[in-house]
């Protein structure tokens, strides 16, 4: 089966050129496409804004309403990070659609597997508020969706962004359904995401947070899915694997402090595209969240659908590699194993 590629063009509309999250982020994305020969063999689908409905499963009305009337007003600032352009709202429910479309067409077995370039990114958005540049948490709208609608008993979702996504946390922090597991710096905006945040009630061992200290390098990030991730992923056994995958940790984007590489990050898509395969069936839905250095933001994005359509040996990374400085993770690793419960032999 093909993997299939979406984007809706609207989401140029919500843009600020003064604003690191801006749609100039992805304008060399179709001609990288074409230069790959990856335009010809992706599968596109029709595309269709989230209802409300869908939105407001997991976020609160109040939260909702404060967006489409700051949009309404013209635009605005909802807090120092996050603006919003009189389109933006559209935009907003949009990206969610576009996300949840890429599940149905996984999930059904239209595709094996999906890429979502979305923007406003959306993994810092809680269940109560907007912040850190997104509107609405679009990967936890899409699952939340595929539980209540697409027959999906559990959900793993997996963060490589270099940020911890604190909204996908907080929106399933006590959800036996929906394990959480995030590779981020630490301590780092915006603050969350220690190691012992695990869940809570019923969803207790169900969020896998690795912080991991400024200027990680790739072989560190590598390794933390090799002893944590994977082994965690395969514990659980999801019915399908969603990624917000942010792009952010490569170490020419001007935001975050990590080391990895476009190679690095093509090495954890492949291991989970190769999980996937052993515990899901292969059922993986990828949605853009951060990164804000262009050249490796589309670097990137091209190398993981090449993973996803099983093609690896096909990955590129122009940008090369950042010398390493080899930060020593082994305690975290061992103490994570040690205490998270689906870690334990």
């Amino acid at each position: 089966m093909a993997t299939a590629f979406l984007r809706d063009d609207i989401i140029e509309l919500h843009s600020d050129p003064t604003h690191p999250e801006q749609a100039e982020r992805l304008a060399s994305l179709t001609q990288a496409l074409e230069a790959s020969e990856l335009a010809s063999v992706l599968r596109t689908l029709p595309l269709r804004p989230a209802r409300e409905s869908e939105i407001a499963a997991v976020h609160r009305g109040q939260m909702l309403e404060r967006t489409q009337m700051l949009a309404l007003d013209g635009g605005g600032r909802l807090d120092a990070d996050t603006y919003v352009t009189p389109d933006s709202w559209q935009v907003a429910c949009h990206a969610a659609g576009t996300v949840i479309t890429a599940t149905e067409a996984v999930v059904g077995g239209t595709v094996a597997n999906a890429f979502a370039v979305v923007r406003p990114p959306g993994h810092h958005a809680t269940a109560t508020r907007a912040m850190g540049f997104c509107l609405v948490n679009n990967v936890a709208v899409a699952a939340q969706y595929a539980l209540d609608h697409l027959g999906v008993k559990r959900i793993a979702i997996i963060d490589w962004d270099v940020h911890h996504g604190n909204g996908t946390q907080d929106i399933f922090y006590g959800n036996a359904q929906v394990l959480y597991c995030s590779t981020h710096n630490y301590p780092f905006y915006p603050g969350t995401g220690h190691w012992q945040e695990m869940g809570q009630g019923v969803g207790y061992g169900t969020t896998l947070n690795v912080p991991l200290p400024p200027g990680t390098d790739e072989t560190a990030f590598v390794r933390t899915y090799d002893e944590l991730i994977i082994p965690a992923l395969r514990r659980f056994e999801p019915d399908m694997i969603m990624v917000s995958a942010g792009y952010d940790a490569h170490w020419a984007d001007p935001l975050g402090a990590m080391l990895v590489s476009t190679t690095g990050y093509a090495l954890v898509a492949t291991k989970v595209y190769n999980l996937a395969a052993d515990v899901c069936g292969g059922r993986i839905v990828c949605a853009l969240e951060g990164g804000y250095h262009p050249p490796a933001l589309v670097e990137c994005i091209i190398a993981t659908l090449q993973v996803l359509r099983g093609r690896p040996d096909l990955v590129h990374n122009g940008l090369g590699v950042q010398a390493e400085q080899p930060v020593d993770i082994a305690r975290l690793i061992a103490t994570i194993q040690h205490q998270h419960p689906l870690l334990q032999s």
